[in-house]
């Protein structure tokens, strides 16, 4: 019998993706290379006062704290910090430079155009390697980092963003589009068509801006879209808040004048680790039933 300890939780892989998205649309990514303790802020990466003080900051504008450095060591060294601002409902991404995290006290996170910071148009790709909150993300993030072998600013390791059990893990902003189970060429190709606006379906786990529902269901329509060979940009779908009823939904896309309706159904799945060193347990996924064809 196996001892669930010796046991990656990536590896199970008895859930589907669809659904599994990071939840969240306001993120503020701090360049922080040193340690990163299991929850960076629990108060062993930035400070007890500090961290305190950032989660009331945070929490009143319902924002998320990612710590982020660059892959390579040499360019760990820094004389400030970067910092991204992500509003991932208006998909727009801001940065800035400040002196320390401390500054993150000063911002005014409740829409862009608030902290004299730069927009900026290029995505921001970034990969979970946060090994003290489970050595997934240590063994499978770091190694898709290096395999990317990129020297711009497009790839950038993070603490942890949720779902390591999917790893390794990504997030691409500034839509808060969240990927698990990513191999070297997928994730290449996903940050190909997001440099390009176009929508990536392998690996996609959905869009932290919507509910569970909503997630497998613009990810439904997507794929339906892309088989008949369709291309799809990011932003072309919008999709309607779920009709929910007990363990079944329907949901609405709209794809121009078209209009999609999505049936759903929450299915129970054996076998899902939550963590590593955690045993297999039964969850419920939402799972997309059909995708009724648009009308123009």
């Amino acid at each position: 019998m196996t001892n669930p300890a010796d046991v990656f939780c990536s590896d199970a892989q008895a859930e589907p993706l669809p659904g599994t998205a990071k939840t969240g649309s306001t993120y503020v990514l701090l360049e922080w290379p040193g340690p990163w303790s299991r929850d960076v802020l629990d108060g062993d990466t930035l400070g007890a006062e500090l961290s305190a003080k950032l989660k009331a900051h945070l929490a009143q504008y319902n924002a998320t704290l990612l710590l982020i450095r660059h892959s390579s060591r040499e360019r760990r060294d820094i004389p400030d910090h970067h910092v991204y601002l992500v509003f991932a409902d208006e998909a727009v991404t801001e940065v800035l430079h400040v002196d320390g995290p401390g500054a993150v006290l000063d911002l005014d996170l409740s829409g862009p155009g608030n902290n004299g910071a730069q927009r900026r148009d290029t995505p921001l790709v970034l990969v979970c390697t946060h090994g003290k909150r489970d050595r997934c993300c240590a063994v499978k993030g770091r190694s898709l980092v290096r395999e990317l072998e990129r020297s711009d600013d497009v790839v950038w390791e993070t603490s942890h963003i949720k779902g390591h059990r999917f790893a390794p893990t990504m997030l691409l902003m500034p839509w808060a589009y969240s990927f698990g189970r990513m191999s070297q060429a997928a994730a290449g190709a996903m940050i190909d068509h997001a440099l390009a606006g176009r929508y990536f379906v392998p690996g996609n786990r959905g869009r932290g801006t919507l509910p569970p529902p909503a997630q497998v269901a613009e990810i439904a329509v997507a794929a339906e879209l892309s088989r008949a060979g369709e291309e799809v940009a990011i932003g072309q779908l919008l999709v309607d808040a779920p009709d929910t009823a007990d363990d079944t939904a329907t949901v609405t896309v709209r794809s121009g004048e078209r209009a999609y309706t999505v049936s759903l159904r929450r299915r129970e799945v054996d076998g899902v680790v939550a963590s590593c060193g955690q045993a297999p347990k039964r969850e419920k996924v939402w799972v997309a039933e059909g995708v009724e064809p648009g009308v123009e």
